[in-house]
């Protein structure tokens, strides 16, 4: 089978096209024929690796899983001998966390994986789309308790975490302001938000004690102005905080009034389940920047580690 092989860490070139062993399903897995994967932050981060911490989990000297990908949608093509949770021909979509292998023609992941079945009308490029930005927007927003009326704040809304957190709030019942550029206005209004924030704007800045969630899904803002927009007893989220922000979040929640959320996204069955009952009620849906074929990986790297996508970059496979 064709896959992309990344044997050593480096720029967007050490990510070759190569032909190698398609895998077989041992006695628990499943084998997927993938149809489209996606290219997110995750992916860059651990091919570059950045940050340098990246070596001690994923290989010192050149990464573990030669083949990359964490997001996944195609089609069973066979299963073993114990597996009971699907079967062959299942149109199926979701992450394969740290067993990587997405970005391949072909992955055998266990049945116990993120995996779930997808909805009828969803296509394989959406699919691909949604598990990533969803996965960590619904882990974060499930740890705050948001009641319909509570006013959550998304800064980064058109990113890939954003645009799901947009909608997740929405189908919460929160009253949503998004923050992004001017350029990404329209879309993340069309996403459901009750006001957006152009943080190009003159004089921008963020209203103080205004809102009950503040959820910083790229590293954009000082700890203090997000605390500062926060209700008292509001909570702050923060899914991609750097050591200094995770450490000063946790001594906030310890000795203020305010929740400080950070740390790891909770990716679960359950949470791709509920992404698929969102998506088939019209209540969220793929966001897509641009598509690459599998050959053109390097360049779709590239464009990502940029840091200026909306939404997804998909990547067709076969």
């Amino acid at each position: 089978m064709k896959a992309i092989v990344c044997h050593k860490y480096g720029p967007p070139e050490v990510l070759q096209l190569e032909e190698v062993a398609k895998p077989v399903p041992k006695d628990k897995q499943v084998l997927i024929k993938v149809h489209a994967t996606a290219v997110n932050s995750a992916d860059w981060r651990l091919r570059k690796p950045d940050p340098g911490a990246v070596r001690l989990f994923f290989g010192f000297f050149g990464p573990r899983k030669k083949i990359l990908g964490g997001v996944l949608a195609g089609v069973v093509e066979a299963v073993g001998s114990k597996v009971t949770r699907f079967k062959v021909g299942d149109r199926v979509f979701g992450s394969a966390a740290m067993s990587f292998g997405a970005y391949a023609e072909y992955v055998a992941l266990p049945e116990k994986a993120i995996l779930v079945k997808m909805p009828a009308k969803l296509n394989y490029a959406d699919a691909a789309a949604l598990p990533f930005g969803g996965l960590t927007a619904l882990s974060f927003l499930q740890k705050v308790n948001i009641q319909k009326g509570d006013k959550v704040l998304i800064i980064g809304a058109s990113g890939a975490v954003g645009c799901a957190a947009v909608q997740i709030a929405k189908a919460l019942g929160a009253k949503v302001t998004g923050v992004c550029s001017a350029a990404n206005v329209a879309l993340v209004k069309s996403l459901g938000a009750d006001e957006v924030l152009d943080y190009t704007a003159p004089g921008y800045r963020l209203p103080d004690a205004a809102y009950d969630v503040v959820y910083e899904t790229v590293q954009s803002l000082p700890f203090a102005s997000k605390l500062a927009a926060l209700k008292p007893r509001g909570a702050l989220l923060m899914s991609d905080a750097g050591i200094g922000e995770t450490l000063r979040g946790l001594w906030t929640s310890w000795v203020s009034q305010h929740k400080v959320v950070v740390g790891m996204a909770g990716e679960t069955v359950p949470g791709m389940q509920t992404l698929s009952m969102l998506n088939a009620a019209d209540k969220f849906r793929a966001v897509i920047d641009q598509s690459f074929p599998l050959e053109r990986m390097a360049e779709a790297h590239r464009y990502v580690e940029k840091g200026h996508k909306k939404g997804n970059v998909v990547v067709s496979v076969g």
